[in-house]
C-alpha cells in the first residue's frame, strides 16, 4: 500500500455503484462455536502463531505510538467541523476521532489534538463562539475536504482553499458546507482538556456538541428516511494517507437472550454420557 501519495503506480478510482450486502462471513456459526472451526476462522487464526508485539504506550516514541494507533483502531468516521473564530474568521477541518456519544439526548464527540504551542483553530473557535457544525464527507469531493487538513495560519480560511460554498445554519453562527447532504448543527456541551500526566501540558481537547438540528438531503434517503450508505457514498479513515470508501457490507441480526436462552444453553451443554459412548 502506497503512502507516499505517488498516485502514479496506483489503478484508477472506481466510482460507486452502490451499496452491496452480502452473507454473512460464517452463516452456519453456531452458539459456542470456536472461531477456528470456521473457515474463514480457521485462515484467521493461523496468525497466532507470528506472536505478538507488545508496544509500552508509557514510553513508545510518540509518532509511532499515533501511527500505530491510526492504523489499528480503523475504519474511523470523518467529522467535516464547520467553525467561527471569536473575530469571525470561518475554519473547516476534518477529524477522524469524531463519533456519535448518545441519542438521547442526541451528542457527538470530536476530538482535536494540540499544537505545540496553541490549541487547534476548530476547538479555540467552538470554546470561544460554542456552535459548529460536522459535515459528513462523501466520495465526490473528498479531495476538497481533504485539503481543509492544511496547517494554513488561524486568519486564512480553508473554505476559499477548498473551493466548497457556505450555507447557512439555523442555530449556530458555523456554516453548513452545501456540498454535504448530511450536516449537523451542534451547541458546545463540554470542552474536556487531556492533560499529559508527565508535563501537565493540554495535549489535545475532546469536544461533547449537543445537537440541534440535522440536515439530510432527500436523495439520500431510503424508504424508511434514514441514510442510505449507497447514496450517501461516505468516506471512512483508515492510517497515514488512506480513506475507505463503503461498497457492500452484511446484516448479522442482535441476538435476544429471552428468545434463544433455551438453544444457547442447549448448546453449552456438556454432552451426556450415554451419547459419549
Amino acid at each position: 500500500m502506497s503512502t507516499s501519495g505517488d498516485q502514479s503506480s496506483l489503478p484508477p478510482y472506481k466510482p460507486s455503484t452502490g451499496f452491496h450486502l452480502t452473507q454473512k462471513p460464517n452463516p452456519s456459526w453456531m452458539y459456542g462455536q470456536k472461531t477456528e472451526t470456521t473457515p474463514e476462522g480457521k485462515k484467521w487464526m493461523k496468525g497466532v502463531k507470528s506472536g505478538w508485539k507488545v508496544v509500552d504506550a508509557t514510553v513508545e516514541d510518540p509518532r509511532k505510538l499515533y501511527g500505530l494507533l491510526l492504523t489499528g483502531i480503523a475504519p474511523r468516521p470523518v467529522a467535516f467541523v464547520s467553525s467561527v473564530s471569536k473575530t469571525g474568521v470561518k475554519n473547516l477541518a476534518p477529524f477522524s476521532w469524531f463519533n456519535q456519544v448518545t441519542s438521547d439526548p442526541p451528542v457527538i464527540s470530536v476530538s482535536c489534538v494540540n499544537y505545540s504551542t496553541r490549541s487547534k483553530d476548530t476547538a479555540q473557535n467552538i470554546k470561544d463562539t460554542k456552535g459548529f457544525t460536522v459535515n459528513i464527507i462523501s466520495e465526490p469531493w473528498i479531495e476538497q475536504a481533504n485539503v481543509c487538513g492544511i496547517d494554513a495560519p488561524p486568519e486564512i480560511s480553508e473554505w476559499d482553499i477548498s473551493g466548497l460554498s457556505m450555507e447557512p445554519s439555523i442555530s449556530v453562527a458555523a456554516p453548513r458546507v452545501r456540498e454535504c447532504a448530511f450536516s449537523i448543527e451542534c451547541e458546545l456541551l463540554q470542552a474536556i482538556d487531556i492533560m499529559d500526566p508527565k508535563s501537565n501540558i493540554a495535549k489535545g481537547c475532546l469536544i461533547l456538541g449537543s445537537v440541534k438540528y440535522i440536515h439530510v438531503r432527500n436523495d439520500v434517503l431510503d424508504e424508511r428516511g434514514y441514510a442510505d450508505p449507497g447514496k450517501l457514498l461516505p468516506i471512512a479513515r483508515m492510517g497515514s494517507i488512506t480513506y475507505g470508501a463503503m461498497r457492500e457490507g452484511f446484516q448479522i441480526p442482535r441476538h435476544s437472550w429471552e428468545k434463544e436462552r433455551d438453544d444457547i444453553m442447549q448448546a453449552l451443554a456438556p454432552p451426556s454420557k450415554s451419547a459419549a459412548l
